[in-house]
């Protein structure tokens, strides 16, 4: 007797002990979901730049060794005195989380008349009676501290405002949590509905749900190790991993349940379904799993805190559902047995013959558009703010309030050697000679590099000096984000340059300038890595050379129609959202090709190209377009429920690419798979292929199973 295999032992092991396998595996979830609060999540993007942006390193820099950092908060007062400026702003430094507070009174000296002082440095704190104080606000006191401040604006009276950094970021920490919620009232129900229209149960898709929420909860509750996850990752991954990975859940159940109608005893069938769909899972599990690993080659590291993420996630759900599943399954299967429903969906046989149709045009619409679709894709515009000032929210009427009183009060920090007054001294003038640079704040041309630095309180000297480095501040009139404020930003370096050999900058505008830099790289890296990794799957999966570029043709095609109709539009596109659609949409996807292919391989064996196509749409098509449906309804999801541009993007990309890899893989791929018959069976190993016929399928044999 054949001695059963390591996998046939497991499989056995998880029938016989169904009941302490569920336990087992709610008890997992349970401990994870109470692991969950306690994991933090980091809403400031600067932190994943890499190490060796310069902006990264002038951030490193003051921390370490100034006592003050740059401001992160504009507060705006109306109707005050100077004197009264003075008294509130210290309560403003007296609030917690506050680590620091500038006004005019450190810049000059406010106990002569104002006249006598330089007008644009009095303009850039005070005007018209209002006062404009610049706040450094704690990392992670955000909420608590801009909280404090709106209330003690509040209270001074009206039209008073708080924006910046901290005011944002404060706005993002209150609403990730609420709209990750309001992504899941919109997906869950619309899940639940396709589920219904696709199973022959009612409690089924109930199943379903739940095998991916155990492995959602479990993912989630393991970033414990990480100590945090960006709110990128917060707000996007339990959505993602719900999407992509139901196809597990449904392969395997769809298996059982043909089973039962061969096997005596359901521990059988559940047995046998497992084994068959084994490859079928893994063989979908590792395609996402891969593409989803590219996003760790991005030398922005937002791309690895996602990636590993996700690829956690994968891992986690294909686990539950070859293991949890199977076990909970056979403990209600009576259950679903008694809610058992007629088919809602009405037959798809014959929609190969239907798509036949369009098979031919359209070929030649995706080939006459690809080449302008991944030009244009190439050129796409990018926005690298988390988000717009929404005048609704008080975060965006609180900036425009700002911005309309004061104008663009965008600050860049120039870090360079300390030791050197007359250099320092050069570059502020040379600073200020700078388009849309308003003021520079420096102690050369502040306090005056005639002033013997042991003369002046040891407060003022930290605003500027460190013990290695001297801190010079350029106030710009541009938008954090714009062609102006990056020009503004190159023009300070190359000043910068021309005067010290080291020199670092930072501040909102220079750290957007430097993500824009490392795009244009980690866009061709995370693209190359992940098309090649899948290729490889590809090969192993299918044996053979032309298939796998077919496929990979198919879904390409549809990533750079997705995102080449933003730059035909006009419109800019979240970084985020364009890095990550790349490979998520590269291996959410490419499932879709690999089914139709599977199938089409399995009848050509038996039928000419035609005939093989037109079977293998009939038994794939209510599985893809269930799948297609469930991912595109999780990206609507994110892109109507979030705030954040990055999450919003992301979700309108997914959304559209679902459907697009839907409408390639049924009417694009066949067309190929016919047009290219012969190449693939003289590439492929142990083809085996029917002999080829060029007559069409009898009209009466169409789409029939």
């Amino acid at each position: 007797m054949e001695r059963p295999s390591l996998i046939d032992r497991a499989i056995e092991g998880v029938i016989a002990h169904r009941k302490a396998v569920v336990a087992a595996f709610g008890a997992l979830a349970v401990v994870c979901a109470a692991l969950i609060p306690f994991v933090g999540v980091n809403y400031n993007m600067v932190d994943y730049l890499p190490d060796e942006a310069q902006s990264t390193t002038a951030v490193d820099i003051m921390g370490e060794e100034f006592s003050q950092a740059v401001p992160n908060a504009n507060v705006l007062v109306r109707d005050m005195s100077v004197a009264q400026a003075l008294a509130f702003k210290d309560r403003v430094a007296a609030i917690d989380g506050v680590e620091g507070v500038m006004w005019l009174d450190d810049v000059a000296d406010v106990t002569v008349p104002l006249q006598m002082i330089d007008e644009a440095t009095v303009e850039t704190y005070y005007r018209d009676g209002a006062a404009l104080f610049q706040v450094t606000v704690a990392e992670g006191a955000e909420g608590q501290a801009v909280g404090a401040l709106r209330a003690l604006v509040d209270e001074a009276g009206p039209n008073n405002a708080v924006s910046g950094d901290a005011s944002d970021t404060a706005q993002t920490t209150a609403s990730t949590g609420e709209e990750a919620g309001k992504a899941a009232l919109i997906l869950v129900p619309i899940i639940l509905l396709l589920l219904i229209l696709s199973t022959r149960s009612w409690i089924e898709p109930v199943l379903f749900i739940g095998a991916i929420g155990v492995s959602i909860l479990i993912n989630m509750g393991t970033n414990i190790v990480f100590g945090q996850v960006s709110f990128i990752t917060f707000s996007v991954s339990p959505i993602l991993q719900l999407a992509v990975s139901l196809d597990y859940a449904i392969f395997l159940l769809h298996a059982f349940a043909d089973e039962r109608a061969v096997q005596p005893t359901p521990e059988r069938a559940m047995a046998r379904a497992m084994r068959l769909s084994l490859s079928t899972i893994a063989a979908s599990a590792v395609t996402t799993l891969f593409g989803f690993a590219a996003l760790s080659f991005m030398q922005f590291q937002i791309g690895a805190d996602l990636g590993v993420n996700l690829v956690k996630g994968i891992v986690f759900s294909f686990v539950t559902v070859m293991v949890f599943l199977p076990a909970l399954t056979l403990l209600l299967y009576k259950l679903i047995d008694r809610t058992a429903h007629r088919a809602l969906l009405p037959s798809f046989r014959n929609v190969g013959a239907v798509l036949a149709k369009v098979r031919v045009p359209a070929l030649v619409l995706v080939l006459a558009l690809v080449v302008p679709a991944f030009l244009g894709q190439s050129h796409t515009a990018f926005s690298y703010q988390n988000s717009q000032p929404d005048p609704g929210l008080r975060a965006g009427a609180d900036t425009l309030m700002i911005q309309e009183e004061f104008g663009q009060q965008n600050a860049m920090v120039v870090l360079v050697p300390r030791g050197d007054v007359a250099a320092e001294a050069a570059l502020s003038a040379d600073l200020e000679k700078i388009d849309h640079v308003t003021s520079v704040i420096s102690y050369a041309n502040t306090v005056g590099a005639a002033i013997p630095q042991g003369f002046l309180d040891q407060a003022v000297l930290d605003q500027f000096y460190s013990p290695n480095w001297a801190r010079i501040i350029a106030y710009t009139d541009t938008d954090v984000e714009s062609d102006e404020a990056f020009a503004t930003v190159e023009a300070v370096q190359q000043a910068a340059g021309k005067r010290y050999e080291t020199f670092y900058t930072a501040g909102q505008s220079a750290n957007l300038y430097d993500m824009k830099n490392i795009v244009a790289v980690d866009n061709v890296v995370v693209s190359v890595v992940a098309v090649i990794a899948i290729l490889i799957v590809l090969v192993v999966t299918f044996r053979s050379a032309a298939l796998p570029l077919i496929l990979l043709l198919t879904i390409e095609s549809g990533i750079w129609i997705n995102l080449s109709i933003p730059y035909f539009t006009g419109d800019a596109v979240n970084f985020i959202g364009y890095l990550v659609i790349n490979t998520v949409q590269l291996g959410a996807t490419i499932d879709y090709a690999i089914l139709l292919t599977t199938h089409y391989l399995r009848h050509r064996k038996e039928l000419p190209p035609r005939q093989a196509v037109f079977r293998a749409l009939g038994g794939t098509f209510p599985s893809l377009m269930v799948s297609a449906g469930i991912l595109a309804t999780a990206g609507f999801a994110l892109a109507f429920s979030s705030t954040l541009s990055a999450v919003a993007s992301l979700g309108l990309l997914l959304a559209r690419g679902a459907i697009l890899s839907f409408a390639l893989v049924t009417c694009f791929l066949p067309a190929l798979l016919v047009l290219l018959d012969g190449a693939i069976r003289r590439t492929t190993w142990r083809a085996d292929f029917a002999p080829a016929r060029t007559s069409d399928l009898p009209a009466n044999e169409g789409g029939a199973s």
